[in-house]
């Protein structure tokens, strides 16, 4: 009995040291990548275990189903999900051990470096942090840290195309990186294209009110580079005051302006519904209250751009500023179809239960 107590102590020391090599051997497989902020790293092929920290690393790892790698979250993403479609259709990364605070107060600050350290990750994938800061965390950890970015703020910037393919190279999921960069580029299209024959003096004039920034915010808050209104080419006001990006309009701007239509984000429904309680002359002398021509959106801009629902969002907006070339367009079907190849699940029905329909007609009066 002694003697195989000692022939297993044995076995089980080999199988150790066999793992032990085989770890060391796979530790060295490396593969030098340039980041987004051209920084030259040098990272392991294909890790195991990865950390998205920032905002919007977390999203294109599920973008590229890689989410099976991701080994711990940032606190932030434990929180309701709310516009983030991501974690409706990933549950499971709410389980994961928690590596810092994250969420906007977050951005381009260390992640608990010892919650990091505890669990092991072989990379770390961030986005929105300076060079600098990242060449020191990455010192700090001996965790080799590669930044990611989405370009321009609450916008689309073909900068995350190459985030993605970035991403896919290192994980080894090039080819889906670019069915999702393929994907976008191709609904992108397919908008301006059903678009293109309308001349600009014949379309609504359109305002979109309640973005958010820094928090919800009410109808004074709109957006002259809603690129889902940008892409299906709507005459949108605020660009007659805002060069780009986002601003706040006064109200009696709205009023001289008298829009045709209001499209309203989901985000900031709950502040525009206490405004007109208060306020009613100012949205009963809108026409486009009077005559119900004021629209949903789903919010898109939560821990930067969800590109899926930003693409929802122009599918809804072309068949309400254009019914005959989106004849063929069912805006919820249309949005299930997004939100299932981007991240794998249908997922719409949760967002509509949070801000409502998409496309649907927003009513204030009682």
């Amino acid at each position: 009995m002694r003697m195989c107590g000692r022939v297993w102590g044995l076995f089980a020391a080999l199988l150790f040291l066999n793992a032990a090599l085989g770890q060391v051997a796979f530790a060295q497989e490396k593969m030098t990548v340039v980041d987004l902020e051209k920084r030259t790293v040098e990272v392991p092929k294909n890790p195991e275990r990865i950390l998205c920290l920032g905002p919007g690393s977390l999203r294109l790892i599920c973008y590229l189903g890689m989410m099976k790698k991701v080994a711990g979250v940032e606190r932030f993403e434990k929180t309701p999900p709310v516009g983030r479609a991501y974690l409706w259709a990933n549950p499971d990364l709410a389980k994961l051990p928690v590596v810092g605070p994250g969420g906007p107060a977050g951005i381009n600050k260390e992640p608990d470096l010892e919650a990091v350290l505890k669990i092991s990750p072989q990379l770390i994938l961030i986005a929105n942090m300076e060079p600098a800061k990242a060449e020191a965390l990455q010192r700090k950890l001996n965790i080799p840290v590669v930044i990611l970015s989405y370009g321009g703020f609450a916008t689309f910037d073909e900068i995350v195309f190459e985030s993605l393919r970035l991403a896919g190279r290192i994980l080894q999921a090039e080819r889906r990186a670019q069915e999702v960069v393929a994907f976008i580029e191709g609904v992108r299209r397919d908008l301006l294209k059903r678009t293109e024959r309308y001349e600009e003096k014949t379309k609504p004039r359109v305002y979109i009110g309640g973005i958010g920034f820094r928090g919800t915010q009410g109808i004074e808050s709109t957006d002259a580079s809603y690129f889902p209104l940008d892409w299906v080419r709507a005459r949108n006001l605020a660009k007659e005051v805002v060069p780009k990006g986002h601003g706040f309009v006064d109200k009696e701007k709205i009023l001289s302006w008298n829009p045709d239509l209001l499209f309203i984000d989901g985000g900031g429904l709950r502040n525009i519904h206490q405004d007109y309680q208060k306020k009613m002359e100012f949205y009963r002398h809108l026409k486009a209250f009077e005559k119900r021509k004021v629209y949903l959106l789903f919010p898109y801009n939560w821990y930067v751009t969800n590109i899926d629902t930003a693409v929802a969002d122009g599918f809804a907006a072309g068949k309400i500023l254009y019914p005959q070339s989106f004849a063929d367009t069912d805006p919820k079907k249309k949005a299930e179809d997004i939100y299932t190849f981007l991240l794998g699940k249908p997922v719409y029905q949760q967002m509509e239960k949070e801000f409502g329909e998409l496309g649907g007609t927003v009513v204030l009066s009682p």
